[in-house]
């Protein structure tokens, strides 16, 4: 069944781990109608943990997507990973999603996750609503998560279900836009409609007032005939909810128990009909000269989409989900892929319940969908009409913060080895593989140990291949401290046509960051302008291993200042490996100094592990900048040398119980010197160059 545009919606469900997020996916599915029985996670059995890897762990890795028909509505739901490990998959759905509803636990409140999701959406000015999950559990507390999310997430909680009871007197949730109570008829039955208790009358009417208020704020009409009578008719009500949370100005809050089907038939409603659609929604585009522009999903204009998502299915093979911004794709048609500039011919179009595909005949503008085996498609490509010449921004992802080298046992299985990461990399963009032409090693990156632990152990079980890892080594580099100089004559008599060149250089440093500047200053044609490239080549080599530890050298300015040739027997040649040992010459003279990566680290935890957080930082060589606490979250601010943070997810674990996350990115390089300085250079000491006269 194709849908248009105004009658799609687009959900998020995200949080932080085990909040009850696939559950809450599944009995969705369930009470919308797409599923005749809910699975529990443990049975491994979901629609949205299907993957082995899922079912074996008993958690989420990658984004799931189902979809609910209601009043002729089709809801989109994105089930998301709660580890911070697999966050490129919540940043996908929310940039596919026009609402996202991030899931809170009774009884634990706003948990780190929360917060950091809570300011990805503020980042975005994403609509968004929260779900109070496990409200049937004895420790859960209703209005005590209401007061710790005013207070961490600084925003005023609008209730649209409020409990009846809780632990074992839970009952159900009270409707508060419909003025319905739902009562809980089990986990295997959709909770049932009753009258709302005579005892909870008062406490609807109070949460009734609330929602009326934030109505009003919807719009300035609405807000005058609200201070004029004190109240809003049903009709104007709907419409002043819908506009309030389509421009973000009203936080609403929901209540259940998922587990028990509870809490689901008040949400699947207020999605439906207050929700925010596509329609108007905006997405980015940058032209051909770089400027960025927004561009509203509208199904009138020519079609264009973005690749959010790659996938591989052992049955399906590649499946590639796009979102459709404007227009319309139908299935047996011909389209263009603007970022590769290539044809795109597409066959069977499909939606899905989790693994299982649904064909479609057409995509409209709004809707979320799967193209499959496409040899050209990738993440963040850009598809047209033809006619279009801009492309979506791609996904903005976090850098990784974890990394390990990685190499096949045997040899004759690396290029498997790399073939597997090049596909683990386009599945996953936060997943990064290169080899390191430095250091000589493959090195993968990630959002921790356990995302690629994850990948490893697939690509061992499906390759068949034996790996070994190690921490990977840093990358230093060598500079200069002071200023000098130094001449080099190459001179090669071999019989014939000899080699001469003769090449007087002078070295100074240069500020932190600007890494190299050459000059000429020959006058008078000591040397011919002609050799000049040859001495600047040498010079490129010479700083490509410097003479403490054989690291690339960096901010010196390098000037030719003299030199001489033979009419004869000079050559490009000839000044190349001149200039290059007259480099390395008056580098020896210059004060040689290590640099090491400065990397800048954001660490978010709860506050009673904030004093171990810092002593370990201190440890470790790290400086810290400062730090901010938000409702018993704290946010550490740091720089520290990357030899230190090789390990760092898995030390931050251990000192959090496993709570507490970080971000990190490069700062700069500083210079080192003493003991630290020694053990590079001693573990360097093996390193060989290999140069060639060409």
């Amino acid at each position: 069944m194709s849908y248009t545009t105004e009658n799609i919606k687009n959900v998020s469900i995200a949080g932080h781990g085990g909040t009850g997020k696939t559950t809450l996916f599944e009995r969705l599915l369930f009470a919308g109608g797409s599923i005749s029985k809910p699975e529990t996670v443990e049975s491994g059995k979901t629609v949205g943990d299907y993957a082995l890897e899922e079912i074996e762990r008993k958690i989420s890795i990658h984004t799931a997507l189902g979809h609910v028909d209601r009043k002729g509505k089709k809801i989109n739901f994105f089930d998301t990973p709660g580890s911070s490990d697999f966050t490129g998959d919540v940043i996908l759905s929310f940039r596919a999603c026009e609402f996202a509803l991030l899931l809170v636990d009774g009884r634990d409140g706003v948990q780190i996750e929360t917060i950091k999701l809570w300011r990805n959406l503020e980042g975005r000015k994403k609509p968004r609503g929260l779900f109070l999950n496990k409200l049937n559990d004895d420790r859960a507390d209703f209005n005590r998560v209401l007061e710790d999310i005013k207070e961490k997430l600084k925003r005023e909680p609008i209730s649209l279900a409020i409990p009846m009871g809780k632990g074992a007197s839970y009952k159900g949730v009270i409707d508060v836009l419909n003025g319905t109570a739902y009562l809980v008829q089990g986990d295997t039955v959709l909770e049932k409609e009753s009258p709302i208790p005579e005892e909870y009358k008062e406490a609807y009417k109070a949460a009734r007032e609330k929602l009326i208020e934030a109505a009003a704020e919807g719009d300035d009409t609405l807000m005058e005939k609200y201070l004029e009578r004190g109240s809003l008719n049903p009709e104007e009500m709907h419409t002043g909810l819908i506009e309030a949370l389509a421009e973000n100005k009203f936080l609403p809050v929901f209540a259940g128990a998922a587990a028990v089907n509870s809490g689901l038939i008040p949400l699947l409603e207020f999605i439906c009909d207050v929700g925010p659609g596509p329609l108007g929604f905006k997405d980015t585009i940058k032209k051909e000269d770089g400027t960025e522009t927004p561009m509203a999903i509208d199904p009138a204009k020519p079609f264009t989409a973005l690749v959010i998502k790659t996938a591989y299915d052992q049955f399906s093979g590649k499946l590639s989900w796009i979102k459709v911004i404007t227009g319309k794709l139908s299935a047996d048609s011909e389209t263009h892929n603007v970022s590769e500039n290539k044809k795109e011919r597409i066959g069977k179009l499909y939606t899905s319940q989790g693994k299982k595909l649904e064909e479609v005949k057409e995509l409209n503008a709004g809707d979320v969908g799967i193209i499959t085996k496409s040899a050209t498609l990738r993440t963040n490509d850009t598809l047209s009409d033809g006619d279009q010449n801009f492309n979506f921004l791609p996904l903005r992802l976090p850098e990784p913060v974890h990394s390990l080298a990685v190499n096949a046992l045997a040899k004759k299985d690396e290029d498997k080895l790399g073939e597997a990461l090049v596909r683990a990399a386009e599945e996953d963009k936060t997943f990064r593989y290169q080899f390191n032409a430095e250091t000589k090693e493959t090195v993968i990156s990630g959002m921790g140990e356990l995302q690629i632990n994850i990948i490893l152990d697939k690509i061992k079980t499906n390759q068949k291949i034996d790996l070994e890892t190690h921490i990977p080594k840093v990358a230093y580099r060598e500079t200069i401290s002071k200023k000098s100089g130094a001449e080099y004559t190459h001179k090669k008599q071999t019989g014939g046509h000899g080699q001469y060149g003769k090449v007087v250089l002078e070295i100074s440093p240069l500020k932190r960051g600007e890494n190299y500047r050459f000059v000429n200053g020959i006058f008078g044609g000591a040397i011919p302008k002609n050799y000049i490239p040859g001495v600047e080549k040498g010079v490129v080599e010479g700083m490509a291993h410097g003479t403490m530890a054989h690291y690339p050298v960096v901010d010196v300015e390098v000037k030719i200042v003299d030199g001489k040739y033979h009419p004869v027997d000079s050559s490009e040649l000839s000044f190349k490996l001149a200039a290059r040992n007259a480099f390395r010459e008056a580098m020896k003279q210059a004060n040689p100094t290590l640099l090491e990566p400065i990397m800048h680290l954001a660490v978010f935890v709860e506050e009673k592990y904030l004093g171990d957080v810092m002593s370990d930082l201190s440890g470790k060589r790290g400086k810290i900048l400062g730090q901010d606490s938000v409702g018993g979250i704290a946010e550490i601010s740091a720089e520290v040398p990357q030899a230190e943070l090789l390990r760092y997810s898995i030390d931050l674990r251990s000192i959090t119980s496993g709570t507490g996350s970080f971000s990190v990115a490069f700062a700069h390089y500083a210079p080192i010197s003493g003991r630290i300085a020694e053990e590079v250079i001693k573990a360097r000491e093996s390193f060989k160059i290999t140069e060639t006269e060409e």
